[in-house]
């Protein structure tokens, strides 16, 4: 039978590994005072039970699932898609991201604009906006990654290097002011830096409990003019230390700013 010290240990490895995005053996071992083995023990269950992915040495946070991320902060997402809304311009083409607040502004977009072109590898995103008259809807092809219902990959990047946008909007796992927009694989990653290079503005779209977090250890840097909205419950030092950065920072809900 597992122990009561034994079950808080395995809540608070989960803990740091959302947080810091990776614990490491040794480092688990000094802090709870006990054997690596004893943390490799604890290790192999929690990813046993889906809530760690193990690494070399190590765990971190498993990547979460499209449709269990659509149930968190719904109404922050809505209010950070109803703002980001005001940024595509009638008659312009927008690159939306994988994610779901970016599914979350391509549902807000339907109905709302009647001469649009959209470019996204996202099925969500796709399916938000099927039958929506007026929009012109482009899907990105390339390798599946169910986890997001989005396509990634060297045919992704091929078709994005033949087209540019007015803006892009993007998705994130995490935001930090120092090291910029978190995904969970590098693969990610450089589509994002992709999307970004081929557009005119670019905008990171998350939620306040994103701000500051850093649930994996594949990072796009922060580039001059892009621009996080996030919703108006974000901690305001999260907030400035972000526009000390030089990030503009869109606050939607009642404390727009």
């Amino acid at each position: 039978m597992t122990s009561a010290a034994a079950r808080a240990r395995r809540e608070t490895i989960v803990a740091l590994a959302q947080e810091s995005g990776l614990a490491g053996v040794d480092e688990l071992s000094t802090r709870f005072v006990v054997s690596p083995s004893t943390i490799r023990r604890d290790l192999a269950k929690l990813t046993a039970d889906g809530r760690l992915a193990r690494t070399y040495g190590g765990a971190m946070a498993p990547e979460a699932p499209l449709h269990r991320r659509t149930a968190q902060a719904p109404e922050a997402k809505r209010a950070i898609a109803a703002l980001a809304m005001t940024r595509v311009a009638q008659g312009g083409t927008v690159l939306l991201d994988a994610g779901s607040t970016v599914a979350a502004l391509a549902r807000a977009l339907h109905g709302a604009r009647d001469d649009l072109t959209v470019v996204t590898p996202s099925l969500s995103a796709v399916l938000e906006l099927a039958g929506a008259e007026g929009v012109h809807v482009t899907c990105l092809g390339g390798h599946y990654r169910p986890l997001s219902h989005a396509f990634v990959g060297p045919l992704t990047e091929a078709a994005l290097e033949r087209m540019t946008f007015d803006a892009a909007f993007l998705g994130t796992d995490g935001v930090s002011p120092e090291l910029g927009i978190c995904e969970a694989g590098a693969e990610q990653i450089r589509l994002k830096e992709l999307m970004a290079r081929r557009s005119r503005r670019v905008y990171v779209l998350a939620d306040a409990a994103k701000l500051g977090t850093a649930p994996f250890h594949a990072w796009a840097p922060w580039q001059p003019g892009w621009t996080l909205v996030t919703d108006a419950s974000a901690d305001p030092d999260q907030v400035d230390a972000l526009r000390t950065r030089g990030v503009e920072v869109l606050l939607a809900g009642p404390a727009v700013s």
